[in-house]
């Protein structure tokens, strides 16, 4: 078995040599253990204390692209590398690397195709009281919206199978976390989620600029996914809404226009179909988005089938 380790870097040189020093030199149960660098267009010496450390394989941009980019280029990296099981560490050393054999467990005993390391958030002393509560909402948002009992969406801490890495296309540009998660789920992938412990803030969180970014950003993201991975329910509702407004304002011009008063309420009927409209065009729309996903789902098929042969 052939384990990778993927870290996504960008101007991680005060960080990124403590977190290559702590990577275990032996795990139980593999082979072979491989370190992938993806240099997010770091302007520092990222690169360089990546290539003297002695990287197998280092991955640079141009420019940065984001984390998102990055974690799904590792993906794809590692898999053409012969990877059996990858796992993803941020290169802040924010997760205790001693866990990633801990990680990788339920993979080698396949009884998960995703694993994801699940935080101590109660216990982590440099998280703020209103990061916790952040962490804990996002967490609860996902499990509704996902269907999938993960305890801590957000970490970062994953061991994915090179069957499960094929299969996962990210479409968000901002993180690869939550829609992981929900795609994983919609494929029939099995997640499952393991304790591990995290060491010492080293740096202040790039990805997270303030409570309120993350949380709109957080937002937006599962809005988007939600339209992308179950867009018929999405405009089947809005249009099961407007349909249900126009049937009241209907019944109501026509209550008026039955007891001789329909003539001062015509802005009611008016309203009334302009609703009717747009409901039956969210019907439309929620029919051709489905259709859309289900080729999707073709294609992917064909992707996998690529990726498979390669």
């Amino acid at each position: 078995m052939k384990l990778v380790i993927q870290i996504p870097c960008y101007n991680e040189e005060d960080s990124l040599l403590t977190t290559l020093n702590a990577l275990p030199k032996k795990i139980k149960g593999i082979k072979e253990v491989e370190v992938l660098v993806i240099n997010d267009g770091s302007v520092d010496k990222t690169a360089q204390i990546a290539s003297d450390w002695g990287v197998g394989k280092i991955i640079s941009f141009k420019r940065n692209l984001g984390l998102a980019r990055a974690f799904v280029c590792g993906l794809n990296a590692a898999v053409e590398m012969g990877a059996d099981i990858i796992v993803n560490l941020d290169a802040d050393n924010q997760y205790c690397a001693d866990d990633i054999e801990k990680l990788i467990e339920p993979v080698l005993n396949k009884k998960a195709d995703i694993v994801i390391g699940s935080r101590p958030i109660e216990n982590i002393k440099h998280f703020s009281p209103m990061k916790k509560m952040l962490q804990k909402l996002g967490s609860f948002v996902m499990k509704k919206v996902s269907g999938a009992n993960v305890g801590d969406a957000p970490s970062g801490f994953r061991a994915i199978s090179a069957d499960a890495a094929r299969r996962i296309n990210i479409f968000d540009n901002y993180t690869y976390t939550l829609e992981m998660i929900i795609q994983a789920q919609r494929k029939g992938l099995n997640i499952v989620c393991v304790p591990i412990r995290v060491n010492k803030d080293l740096r202040p969180s790039k990805l997270v600029k303030s409570n309120f970014s993350y949380i709109m950003r957080s937002i937006i993201t599962m809005f988007r996914i939600f339209i992308i991975y179950r867009p018929f329910r999405f405009f089947a509702f809005i249009g099961l809404l407007m349909f249900l407004a126009a049937a009241i304002l209907g019944f109501r011009f026509l209550y008026f226009y039955l007891t001789g008063s329909g003539q001062g309420h015509i802005q009611s009927l008016i309203l009334c179909a302009i609703l009717s409209i747009l409901a039956f065009q969210c019907g439309l729309l929620a029919i051709i988005s489905d259709l859309l996903a289900i080729n999707r789902k073709l294609l992917e098929d064909v992707q996998f089938n690529l990726r498979e042969k390669k």
